[in-house]
């Protein structure tokens, strides 16, 4: 069972459950660092390790009109500032090769996140990979369980073994997904620490025309089933206005019911892990 070592916790999918949580996307220095404190204030509450998520760059919007977000170095200060006051460790994704490389100077980011449309994209993958950050790979929506040791390979090709796998839900039909809950033990024996995405996991894909849709109220179940299946993490957007979020806004999770669901979750995991 491979385990990753990030600040001073241990993933693995045998370990107690950890976090990747935050808002879909940087929407300004000061709503960053809040949303920052209230999910650190949390998480140590309940005694869990996380890992803090923002996008500083939503490349995949439906629309040319869509707000995209900030810049990769404006973005870079922001973690520095988040990392600096909180001292957490930061995961955001990468679209491309040069921002791998700009992301390789950075002390910032602790964990690259391969967006699941790009999750083939091989150049992609090991340019990441060459950074030498612990690499998070969502598993496309077109991707079965049993093709993503082809993700692992392209990654472990050139040494680095720091790998997660995601899963966020399968297409199904037109603008929706839906959870295959045995891809999480068949992801499970490659051995690579897995995350389920309860959030992307009820985004109903273009069901707004020139938005995506979702139903939030769904996260608690699906989240709940994955931490009873037993993985290394749960992945999921906070946001304490998602109504008026810039990005994914219909699928996140309410700020205000985050500490709650954790603390069932932590339940759910302890119990599939016999953690007594």
């Amino acid at each position: 069972m491979n385990k990753i070592n990030l600040a001073d916790f241990e993933i693995s999918n045998n370990n107690r459950l950890i976090l990747i949580v935050g808002p879909c996307v940087i929407e300004s220095e000061k709503h960053s660092l809040m949303m920052a404190e209230k999910i650190t204030n949390i998480c140590q509450k309940l005694k869990i390790k996380f890992i803090y998520k923002s996008s500083f760059d939503k490349a995949n919007r439906s629309s040319i009109n869509s707000n995209r977000g900030i810049s990769i170095s404006e973005a870079d200060k922001i973690f520095e500032k988040i990392k600096t006051t909180f001292n957490c460790p930061i995961i955001t994704d990468v679209h491309n090769e040069a921002q791998c490389d700009f992301f390789a100077k950075s002390e910032n980011v602790d964990v690259l996140q391969i967006p699941a449309f790009l999750c083939r994209q091989t150049d992609l993958l090991i340019c990441a990979a060459k950074t030498n950050k612990i690499i998070n790979v969502k598993k496309g929506q077109f991707l079965s369980p049993q093709e993503v040791p082809n993700i692992f390979k392209k990654i472990e090709s050139v040494g680095n073994n720091n790998i997660m796998i995601t899963e966020r839900g399968t297409s199904f039909g037109y603008n929706n997904l839906i959870n295959d809950f045995k891809s999480l033990d068949i992801m499970k024996s490659f051995s690579y620490p897995v995350i389920f995405d309860a959030t992307h996991s009820v985004q109903e894909p273009g069901g707004l025309g020139e938005k995506t849709g979702g139903k939030r109220e769904f996260v608690t179940t699906l989240s709940k089933a994955a931490a009873a299946v037993g993985v290394a993490g749960i992945f999921i957007e906070t946001h304490n206005d998602p109504d008026n979020a810039f990005s994914d806004g219909p699928n996140m999770l309410h700020l205000d019911n985050l500490e709650n669901l954790v603390s069932k979750l932590i339940e759910f995991d302890n119990i599939s892990k016999n953690n007594f």
